[in-house]
């Protein structure tokens, strides 16, 4: 049993080995410029409405519009790539996203009504390829058996991460330093071209699940309550990302410095990313549910105290420890899905969560934005405050419908940890060759031995 652990540990899957995969290169790149735009589109709408209009609240509509009707066209999306595949789907979408964001900026250069830009910003938002839970897929059908798995599902937290956080710093840059039109007509291009790029590298593609080919019953990612649990959580995180994208941008325009707004976000996200690393580096002995439980009490004081910044530097500081608190949640709560959803559901599973984000961020912007008009951008930022308040509430309240009701593919002493302690008279009465099984079964000596390691890595650790 020992050498088994020694051979688990010795080979220490790392980044580089995952990116060494065979074909991974080859939609690891054009995946990354075809779900970047997700994190641009928000704050390119905010600042372009804005910017024609004169109102926080009239943008913040706009926006909201978009991030819901991608929430709700997310999972659907996600049931038809797991039935037609992802080229079949993405080619009409990517062509339909690009033409409904470049007819929304045109709209609003024209000058045309709110209610006109919300109407435009419909077809925006469902258009929105899933591009992160497609090369979640493939990076699973890549990997099937492999123990790179784990570190692919890590990486795409980290690229996730890095999407969040990047994509309004280079947004912002192109709406106050070009035009105010540039981060939208960006968005389209990067959508269009990464999402061809993406589509057309065929040999990656996982397999259908259409139940009249495989003939097995189709199992739907919502019916899981621990998938309905990390959907509250993860509206209460992209209500953090509304709230700071309209406050912060409302915050630098009444210190007289605009400019300033991306400043502020590449501080945020510099915390954001700084975080998402570290998790990598960390020999983790705590399970995951209470990582994420803590994580998001951590995020909830954070976002608590935005509202009293008074400076520059004091917003920049409160908002980089926010940045720090974001990445443990959010990654923790992807890295969930193996645990709680069966496989030939996850594609939707992530899906599910990814447009909680967006419809999280969208009430958000409404919210924020009316307060921000109102009162000003220190009423703005009370929006972050209550939304992790409530999903922290929801979350303790939940939080035992998180435990993985049957063990999953790869079993740790963390997961272990969390999982609910079966009753001793159920042991008791256990037949004797049942017992002696699970003595002289290697992999349950080994995997009672392997603790988690931060995003996908394993190390030993001592078991009394």
């Amino acid at each position: 049993m020992t050498s088994a652990v020694t051979s688990d540990t010795s080979a220490r899957p790392g980044y580089g080995q995952l990116l060494r995969t065979p074909g991974a290169l080859g939609f690891v790149l054009p995946g990354f410029a075809a779900r970047l735009p997700f994190g641009m589109l928000t704050i390119s709408i905010l600042l372009l409405v804005q910017h024609t209009t004169g109102s926080y609240g009239s943008a913040g509509i706009v926006a909201a519009v978009t991030g819901i009707s991608m929430a709700l066209s997310a999972p659907l999306m996600g049931i038809f790539t797991d039935r037609f595949g992802q080229t079949a789907v993405l080619l009409p979408v990517v062509l339909a996203h690009s033409a409904a964001v470049t007819g929304l900026a045109a709209l609003a250069l024209l000058d045309a009504p709110v209610w006109a830009l919300a109407l435009a910003a419909v077809p925006t938002g469902a258009s929105v390829p899933q591009v992160g839970p497609m090369v979640r897929a493939r990076w699973a059908a890549t990997l099937e058996g492999s123990p790179l798995l784990p570190t692919a599902a890590a990486f795409e937290s980290v690229t996730d991460e890095f999407t969040f956080v990047v994509g309004p710093v280079l947004a912002t840059a192109l709406c106050t330093g070009v035009h105010p039109a540039a981060g939208l007509v960006t968005e389209a291009a990067l959508t269009l071209l990464g999402g061809l790029l993406f589509a057309a590298q065929r040999a990656s593609q996982p397999k259908t699940h259409a139940p009249s080919v495989t003939g097995e019953k189709r199992a739907f990612a919502l019916s899981f309550p621990g998938l309905r649990v990390l959907i509250f959580a993860f509206l209460g995180i992209g209500a953090v990302f509304g709230g700071m994208q309209v406050s912060l941008a409302a915050f630098s325009n009444e210190m007289g410095n605009p400019g300033a707004n991306g400043l502020l976000y590449g501080v945020f996200a510099a915390g954001n990313m700084i975080a998402g690393i570290a998790m990598g580096a960390i020999a983790w002995k705590i399970g995951p549910r209470r990582r994420l439980i803590l994580g998001y009490i951590g995020l909830t004081a954070a976002a608590s105290v935005l509202w009293a910044a008074n400076s520059m530097i004091l917003l920049g500081a409160l908002g980089l420890v926010v940045g720090l608190c974001i990445a443990p949640a959010l990654i923790t709560g992807y890295t969930m899905v193996e645990q709680l959803i069966p496989a030939n559901a996850r594609t939707e599973a992530f899906t599910w969560l990814t447009g909680s984000i967006a419809f999280g961020q969208a009430v958000a912007v409404i919210l924020a934005g009316r307060l921000t008009d109102a009162h000003g951008s220190s009423f703005g930022f009370l929006v972050p405050m209550g939304a992790t308040a409530l999903a922290l509430t929801a979350l303790l309240a939940l939080r035992t419908r998180l435990a993985p009701k049957a063990p999953s593919r790869i079993v740790n002493a963390s997961a272990q940890e969390d999982a609910p302690a079966a009753p001793a008279k159920t042991e008791s009465k256990a037949p004797a060759t049942a017992q002696a099984t699970t003595r002289t079964t290697p992999s349950t000596a080994s995997r009672n031995r392997v603790n988690e390691r931060g995003m996908g890595h394993r190390v030993p650790v001592t078991v009394d």
